[in-house]
């Protein structure tokens, strides 16, 4: 007998095969999740390549998985952009920093650069008419930087205490090179390397230190004294002149055999100057009839002569005017003149006190100031507020070492050019966008160092990062700041 069909049975083998549809498209679409999710990645670390199976979907996130540590100053690029795919080929250069010159400034540079002669390259390919760039190797001996291979492909010309040789071998740190050479380095040695028309250079400065003592004239000094007794317009030398001579000791600093600094270590007087002392006679007065009295009165009474004579001496040529115009007086005249000529030295005095405090405390002001600036920028600063031309030649090689040359250098170029003309004070007054890529709002910068706002190398680093992280590279930055008028 057939089963009979009910609604209840009906509604039942209908959600049977409900569930069973659900339960086909979960399994398939979980297979081909995991087809796809799955991948194989190409992981180079350093130069070291490794095959990788993951299912992150980002770079970020593979990194993690594989607990690699990227600082800020590390390169990553993904050969399938921002979302990961099946064979992707994933790089990571760590960084590290060094120190260069540029324009006999030196500046620590973070580089990711296998040799000297590579990182000078980076310069050279995008800046080619640059400032000369050398790169400083301050302990050889350091694993970073002394670790440094000076040339990958060739040889090196190894300069030092005179004399020019050829190590065959470039690809060696400068310990090796030198070693080979038979040269010792003395603790403040400086090495440094450079290219000269395609030569790379390895080159040692020797740094030495002596004493030297130098004999220095002491200019004399000239008194003048008011004489009533001369005539007026007439003086005489009472007492000639002489210089004195004092030494002096340096402690000179020495880069091969040439003084390169000094600090005075001490200074002695050998001999005293003696001061030139003038006398001159009173000025002439308008009213003969007071010159007369004038006269009569120094004539008859000494005591005001002398005090004239004292305080010409006292007041010097200070108040050679109020001093003579009093002498000319009667006794209580001159009495009152030289209360005058005291009165007219001490206001003098003062504001000569006066003018040179004031003087003193701008100049000591400007001196604090540019000593404090100075101290910052060598004690935290690495590019502090550089010239246009300088913070091109560093970007050109921070650029380089991303592969950012040819065209995409010359975007990079106009970019900022058109942002900031190059300069690290640049500030929208309108925005607030701030430095060399105007950065908005400025201290998103400070990721890449507190001293954003004086230091041009943390704007162009954060800057050339930022335009990685949001557009690839500088073209696409620039063709969106043509088309919109920002980046």
């Amino acid at each position: 007998m057939a089963r009979r069909w009910t609604p209840q049975r009906f509604v039942r083998l209908r959600r049977a095969r409900v569930m069973a549809c659900v339960a086909a498209v979960v399994l398939s679409s979980g297979t081909v999740f995991g087809i796809t999710a799955r991948k194989a990645v190409a992981l180079n670390v350093n130069g070291e390549t490794t095959t990788v199976i993951t299912y992150a979907t980002t770079t970020a996130r593979l990194l993690e998985e594989q607990g690699i540590d990227v600082k800020t100053h590390d390169l990553v690029e993904t050969s399938s952009g921002e979302t990961l795919a099946n064979h992707a080929v994933v790089t990571v250069r760590s960084a590290y920093q060094t120190t260069i010159t540029i324009d006999g400034t030196e500046v620590p540079f973070w580089t990711v650069a296998t040799s000297a002669e590579q990182l000078l390259g980076f310069f050279e390919e995008n800046n080619a008419n640059a400032a000369k760039v050398t790169v400083n190797i301050d302990n050889i001996y350091n694993q970073l930087t002394g670790g440094l291979v000076i040339n990958e492909s060739g040889p090196v010309t190894v300069i030092a205490d005179g004399t020019s040789s050829e190590a065959p071998n470039g690809k060696l740190p400068a310990a090796s090179i030198l070693d080979s050479k038979g040269i010792t380095l003395n603790k403040e040695d400086r090495v440094s390397v450079e290219k000269n028309d395609g030569e790379t250079i390895l080159r040692v400065q020797r740094v030495t230190h002596g004493e030297e003592t130098r004999t220095v004239e002491i200019p004399f000094d000239t008194q003048t004294i008011i004489d009533p007794n001369l005539a007026s317009g007439q003086s005489e030398i009472r007492q000639q002149g002489e210089n004195g001579e004092k030494q002096q000791v340096y402690d000179v600093t020495y880069v091969d055999g040439v003084a390169e600094s000094e600090t005075l270590k001490s200074e002695t007087v050998t001999r005293m100057a003696v001061d030139q002392i003038i006398a001159v006679g009173p000025q002439a007065t308008s009213d003969p009839t007071d010159t007369s009295n004038g006269q009569a009165d120094s004539g008859s009474n000494t005591t005001p002569d002398e005090s004239g004579s004292s305080n010409g001496d006292s007041s010097g040529s200070d108040s050679n005017g109020g001093s003579g115009t009093d002498s000319g007086t009667t006794g209580g005249g001159s009495s009152s003149g030289g209360s005058s000529s005291g009165g007219s030295s001490s206001g003098g005095d003062s504001g000569s006190s006066g003018g040179s405090s004031s003087g003193g405390s701008s100049s000591g002001g400007s001196s604090s100031g540019g000593s404090s600036s100075g101290d910052s920028s060598a004690s935290q600063g690495r590019l502090w507020h550089p010239t246009p031309a300088q913070a091109q030649t560093y970007a050109a090689g921070a650029a380089a070492q991303r592969g950012w040359t040819g065209n995409e250098w010359t975007c990079l170029y106009n970019l900022w050019m058109r942002e900031s003309s190059w300069l690290w004070y640049a500030e929208n007054p309108y925005s607030g966008a701030y430095g060399i890529p105007q950065s908005l709002p400025g201290d998103k910068m400070a990721t890449f160092g507190a001293n954003w706002r004086d230091d041009a190398a943390v704007q162009i680093d954060w800057g050339l990062s930022y335009i990685a992280q949001r557009y690839g590279s500088p073209s696409q930055a620039w063709a969106h700041s043509e088309e919109v008028g920002w980046y």
